[in-house]
């Protein structure tokens, strides 16, 4: 296989197999069953950390420093470099673009990987509020109780609102850190987390058996860096970004928009993202532990959890932390894999559309929708239909229906889908937007369409608008989706999902009858997360509470300028397809 054409017009899954090949792995196949973390004690959890056997290799040439704290733009520095005692987590991204386009018969100059974040705009969901917890007869201050979504912080822009990996980590107090990632710098973690006291576990992608042990082998001796590898669809990727890192007094959720990697966190500052945090606190009461109850945001984050082959006690030790405050979210999930029985109802679009509905947001009422995506796979008109009909709370039979059960097959894309053009935008940046942006072309590497895709006649262009950030001259890397209601005419609710989820088929799947027996069964290639925050509604002037996109900028810190410049159904304006840049 030589070109991306053979993953269903899948971004996503082709990046993967781009990378796969730029490590050279003979065995393309990705591992069928999830490892077992083996374990020296039974009472291994999120207070102790995971004890595995130790797997460490010493590291010769390995130079670890601290970034500097004023960065130059991306576009004046070289990118990052991935040391060689670490590199099969590292997933070299220059290399791998070299080496990828080489293989496309293209000629192209390095360039540097460049991504940054940026943000500040004011959320205001956990009131900017820290409450004290007692513990042992001390207070304890929890920073984040009611759950936040920030941007991250942009160098080069003043501190308003935002974020910085540090802040999110707190390494002088961090435990445990359980990270999941798509792309990694190890050398950058080293940097942010205090491996001395902190053991780490790295939720990554692994193409083959061997390549799993090679990364854990090249673990720096003396690191408590341990692995786990969910199993994989042939075509996919662990593209979830969840952190549960481990305090003294409480557990923090974190769900970023952006990859473990310095230029997703501002360090370049040319690339923005997103991140929701949440601090849960520990239940020192035994009883209490014994009788707590997760509720639905802890129960579906353990279920995903399980999924990607974390070790059992760690997953029982959640009951020792308060997730009260965590139920007026939702956490979705896609798992890859297929989905029958009633398991396709919990994750991809269709788990989406559970959990609207478990929050009492489902509607019949048409609704609007904003989604702001980094990549863009080979979107049709019965994708979209299935994130709307899910935005609305269907469970995915309504636009699974729509499909099959109407019309032959060489119907239209569209005659039997409802009229979205004023209803859902998808905001996706314009060439010229990337051009003129802080870090030029050389800073949109993970920001990418095809033209094959983007030219197909069943691709919605007219759905499509110019993703610019309310903070001139950065790109996005973020996933945000906000859905509020069309009409007016009553009191209606508002929500976003901020999370890891681009649009595409892999990261939400696709819903088809199973062989045999003619069930349901739901196929994602991704594993991806994110998490549902309800917006609160303003009053009106007639005092009927409306959803508007200013109920929004109220609660979270939207990137993008709202609506955008459209596209439209011509091919005058033409999107960053970065295969040809």
């Amino acid at each position: 296989m030589d070109d991306l054409t053979s993953f269903d017009g899948d971004e996503d899954a082709a990046l993967r197999y781009a990378i796969a090949l730029s490590l050279q792995d003979s065995n393309n196949a990705s591992s069928e069953k999830p490892i077992e973390l083996s374990s020296d004690e039974d009472n291994e959890d999120l207070d102790n950390g995971p004890k595995y056997p130790p797997i460490t290799k010493d590291s010769k040439n390995m130079s670890i420093k601290q970034p500097p704290k004023d960065a130059p733009l991306a576009s004046q520095q070289p990118a990052p470099t991935v040391p060689d005692s670490f590199a099969a987590l590292g997933l070299d991204r220059k290399k791998m673009e070299e080496e990828r386009l080489a293989r496309l018969g293209k000629r192209k100059a390095p360039e540097p990987e460049l991504e940054g974040q940026g943000p500040r705009q004011r959320p205001k969901l956990d009131v900017e509020s820290s409450v004290m917890v007692a513990t042992k007869g001390k207070p304890h201050n929890l920073p984040y109780p009611k759950g936040i979504v920030k941007k991250t912080w942009a160098t080069g822009f003043p501190r308003k609102d935002d974020i910085k990996i540090e802040e999110v980590l707190q390494k002088d107090e961090l435990e445990l850190a359980v990270i999941s990632s798509f792309q990694w710098d190890e050398e950058w973690m080293f940097s942010k987390i205090n491996c001395a006291k902190t053991k780490i576990v790295c939720v990554a992608f692994a193409s083959s058996k061997a390549q799993q042990e090679e990364m854990k082998a090249n673990v720096p001796k003396g690191m408590a860096i341990r692995f786990c590898f969910p199993p994989m669809m042939q075509t996919g990727n662990m593209h979830s970004k969840l952190q549960l890192l481990k305090y003294p007094q409480y557990l923090r959720v974190v769900i970023p928009t952006g990859n473990f990697v310095p230029y997703d966190w501002g360090e370049t500052g040319v690339i923005e993202n997103m991140v929701f945090l949440i601090d849960l606190p520990r239940i020192r009461d035994q009883k209490s532990q014994s009788s707590n109850q997760l509720g639905p945001f802890g129960e579906e984050l353990r279920y995903f959890l399980e999924a990607q082959g974390l070790e059992e006690s760690l997953l029982r030790s959640l009951a020792n932390y308060d997730f009260t405050e965590a139920n007026r979210y939702r956490f979705v999930h896609t798992i890859g894999s297929s989905h029958v029985g009633d398991k396709w109802q919990r994750t991809g679009y269709c788990g989406l559309g559970r959990a609207v509905a478990s929050l009492g947001l489902q509607t019949t009422e048409d609704i609007e929708i904003d989604f702001m995506a980094s990549s863009l796979g080979s979107v049709n008109m019965d994708l979209v239909s299935a994130i709307y009909y899910a935005a609305q709370g269907d469970n995915g039979m309504k636009e699974y229906e729509t499909r099959t059960t109407k019309g032959s097959k060489n119907k239209t894309p569209t005659n039997v889908r409802p009229h979205l053009e004023d209803k859902f935008r998808i905001y996706f940046p314009s060439h010229d937007t990337v051009a003129r942006s802080r870090g030029g072309i050389n800073a949109a590497g993970t920001i990418c369409v095809q033209s094959k895709w983007w030219d197909s006649a069943t691709f919605p262009r007219a759905l499509i608008r110019d993703a610019q950030s309310v903070r001139s001259g950065l790109l996005m890397h973020s996933k945000l989706m906000m859905v509020r209601h069309s009409k007016k005419s009553k009191p209606s609710a508002a929500y976003a999902y901020v999370g890891s989820a681009n649009l595409s088929e892999s990261a939400w799947g696709r819903l088809t009858k199973e062989r045999g027996t003619g069930n349901p069964k739901l196929t994602c290639r991704n594993w991806e997360c994110g998490v549902i925050v309800p917006i609160p509604l303003q009053d009106s002037s007639n005092n009927l509470p409306q959803s508007d996109v200013s109920d929004f900028s109220n609660s979270i810190p939207v990137p993008m300028k709202i609506p955008g410049e459209a596209y439209g159904a011509s091919k005058s304006k033409r999107p960053w397809l970065f295969l040809e840049n």
